[in-house]
């Protein structure tokens, strides 16, 4: 996906030009993907420049969505973005960590795409440091976050390259987390997987198997988007 200064969907715009993540694919098939239907609140920990708010605002009319960021100018970006667009009255950003975040209320869903690496080499960049690694949000803290804000009965979903989203999830577990749904995101059939999504609620007396699908976003050996990828986009790609 190309990292130009804005990025327009069918109902919102993007402006991404003081923000260290910009638009991906990854992160808009995981906002069209995560289940929030019905829910009234929700989370976006982490928000960079809104995309994950403003696509839950579009898929849920009914919904209040709290964003939270670390970066100054990244609050600043998402705010604009926010105003912009058709569901301004309805999203509201906070510039803070999740850890010390205290909304006085509880939420039904929680989106997180969280710092990537744990243990890998860091940027020159302290902007893309702070967007991929977890030098502010540890896998530890953000179980506990969740765990404070998330209304009983809730569930929250979590986008991950493979290999820390199975270290995740098995801290998740560990913690009483059971894994409802899953999707495996690769460039094709013939890739390996480049990311992974889940979403999580806590046990229950009575639990049906998860379910796991693996969609690709192109045909092999070709730039054509597979049909299952244009129909997950089609409400949010200009193109589809």
């Amino acid at each position: 996906m190309a990292r130009n200064s804005f990025f327009q969907f069918k109902q919102f715009r993007i402006e991404q030009d003081r923000c260290a993540m910009k638009v991906c694919t990854d992160a808009c098939t995981f906002g069209a993907w995560a289940e929030i239907a019905g829910a009234k609140r929700i989370l976006d920990i982490g928000t960079g420049t809104g995309l994950l708010s403003l696509m839950a605002a579009q898929r849920n009319p009914d919904a209040l969505i709290d964003a939270v960021e670390i970066d100054e100018q990244a609050v600043s970006q998402a705010a604009e973005n926010f105003k912009n667009s058709p569901f301004s009255s309805r999203i509201k950003v906070f510039e803070g960590t999740i850890q010390d975040f205290e909304p006085g209320y509880l939420y039904d869903a929680i989106l997180v795409n969280p710092p990537f690496y744990q243990n890998d080499l860091r940027s020159p960049d302290d902007k893309v440091n702070q967007a991929h690694h977890a030098k502010s949000l540890t896998f530890s803290e953000l179980l506990t976050a969740v765990e404070k804000l998330l209304k009983k009965g809730g569930s929250w979903h979590v986008l991950l390259p493979v290999e820390e989203g199975n270290v995740l999830n098995y801290s998740a577990i560990s913690r009483d987390w059971l894994k409802r749904r899953e999707l495996i995101l690769s460039h094709s059939l013939k890739h390996s997987p480049i990311r992974i999504m889940r979403s999580y609620s806590k046990m229950a007396v009575s639990n049906p198997p998860a379910s796991s699908e693996h969609l690709a976003i192109y045909e092999p050996e070709t730039t054509r988007h597979t049909l299952a990828f244009r129909q997950l986009l089609r409400d949010f790609y200009l193109k589809f």
